[in-house]
C-alpha cells in the first residue's frame, strides 16, 4: 500500500507505562492488531511498577520482537514519553496510553489525515468505556457537559485546527524540533507540547475519524487522586501561560470558591441567629450549595437516563469528586509552584 506512489512512512506507538499489569495487554494488544500496511514498532517506557507490569511486559516482548521495551528511570509520564520517543525509529510516532484501546483503523485514518492536512499532530476523541457500574457513571461524567464540559475530543466536533488533541499522532522531527515533552510537567503535557507546536508555527489537527477507547479509573480513590494531580497541574500552567487561558478553565475554581464561601456565609447565619445577633440573613449562603446539588441531581439524571440504577447513583457521586476536586486542585496550583509541591509530596 502506497500514498502518491511513496512508501507509507514507518510508525512508531510509545507508551509510559506504570503499574498497569491490568490494562497494559489490552492497550498492546490493540497495536499489533493495526490494519496500517506500513512498518512499525512498539516501544514501551517501563517505569519502576510494582504490580507485576514489567514482568508481563517482558513475557511479551520476548513473545513478539516488534514490542520493545525502555526503562523510564523517573517513572513519570513525560519522561517515559521522552525516553520512548528518543529509542524509536519511525518518522511517525502515535502516542498511546495503557488505559487505551485503538481500532483497528486508528493508525492508516491518522496517517491519512497527517499527510493530507499537513498538520504536526493529529487526535481524535477520547470515548471513555466503563465495564463496572462506578466505571459506567465515570465514563457518563466524561462525555457530557455536566460532567467535563462536552469538549470536541470527548463529543466530538468539526474536523479542522485545534488547541490540542487527545494522545497525538506526530511528526516525529517536529518533536525533536520543539525539545520533546517538558519532563518538569507532570500533567498536562500535551497540551503545553502542543502549545510549542502551534507557537511555532505548525498545526494540531483535530479529526472526529479518530476514536479511541479509554478505560476509567476503576475506584473512587484513584479517579479523585486523578482529578486532584489534573487540576494542580492545570492551575500551573494556567499560573505560567496566562494568554493560553479559556474561560471554561477557571469554571471548576469558581465553583469550588463559591460553595465554599456559601457553606461559610450559611453556618455564621445559622450561629447568628441561634444567638440572635443581626446577621442571621447570612444563613442565605446556603442557597449556593442547594443550587450545586441541584445542578448535579437533574444533570446527572438526565445524563444517565438510559443507564441502570447503580450506574445512576455513583453518578451523582462521581460529579462532584470530579468537579471539586479539579476545582481545588486548580486553585492550589495556581497559587503555589505545583513542580515543588508535587516533589515534596512524592506524587
Amino acid at each position: 500500500m502506497q500514498t502518491d506512489g511513496q512508501p507509507l512512512p514507518g510508525v512508531s506507538y510509545v507508551m509510559p507505562v506504570l503499574n498497569e499489569v491490568t490494562e497494559v495487554r489490552a492497550a498492546v494488544a490493540s497495536l499489533l492488531e493495526q490494519d496500517y500496511a506500513g512498518a512499525f514498532e512498539v516501544v514501551l517506557a517501563l517505569g519502576p511498577s510494582i504490580d507485576g507490569t514489567n514482568e508481563l511486559v517482558a513475557e511479551m516482548s520476548a513473545a513478539d520482537p516488534r514490542i520493545r521495551a525502555v526503562e523510564n528511570v523517573v517513572g513519570s509520564t513525560p519522561a517515559g514519553l521522552n525516553v520512548a520517543i528518543r529509542a524509536s525509529t519511525h518518522p511517525v510516532v502515535v502516542r498511546v496510553d495503557a488505559h487505551s484501546v485503538l481500532p483497528p483503523d486508528y493508525t492508516r485514518i491518522a496517517v491519512r489525515v497527517l499527510q493530507e492536512s499537513g498538520a504536526d499532530n493529529v487526535g481524535g476523541i477520547m470515548r471513555a468505556e466503563g465495564r463496572t457500574p462506578f466505571e459506567k457513571a465515570v465514563a457518563l461524567a466524561y462525555g457530557s457537559r455536566v460532567g467535563l464540559g462536552g469538549t470536541p475530543h470527548h463529543v466530538g466536533g468539526q474536523a479542522g485546527p485545534a488547541e490540542t488533541a487527545y494522545l497525538g499522532v506526530f511528526r516525529r522531527d517536529r518533536l525533536f524540533a520543539v525539545g520533546l515533552f517538558d519532563e518538569g510537567i507532570k500533567r498536562g503535557q500535551d497540551w503545553e507540547l502542543n502549545r510549542r507546536l502551534r507557537s511555532t508555527g505548525g498545526t494540531v489537527w483535530f479529526t472526529p475519524e479518530l476514536v479511541v477507547t479509554y478505560r476509567p479509573r476503576p475506584s473512587l480513590k484513584r479517579l479523585i487522586r486523578q482529578f486532584v494531580a489534573t487540576g494542580l497541574w492545570r492551575g500551573e500552567l494556567a499560573r505560567r501561560f496566562p494568554a493560553n487561558n479559556g474561560l471554561r478553565y477557571f469554571v471548576p475554581p469558581a465553583m469550588v470558591v463559591g460553595l465554599g464561601l456559601g457553606l461559610l456565609a450559611g453556618i455564621v447565619g445559622v450561629v447568628g441567629a441561634l444567638l440572635g445577633s443581626g446577621v442571621a440573613w447570612a444563613m442565605t449562603g446556603f442557597v449556593v450549595p442547594a443550587v450545586y446539588v441541584l445542578f448535579v441531581v437533574v444533570g446527572g439524571l438526565a445524563a444517565a437516563r438510559r443507564s441502570d440504577n447503580a450506574t445512576r447513583a455513583w453518578l451523582l457521586v462521581v460529579l462532584p469528586c470530579i468537579h471539586i476536586g479539579w476545582g481545588v486542585g486548580f486553585i492550589v496550583g495556581f497559587l503555589t509552584r505545583t513542580s515543588e509541591l508535587t516533589t515534596h509530596t512524592g506524587r
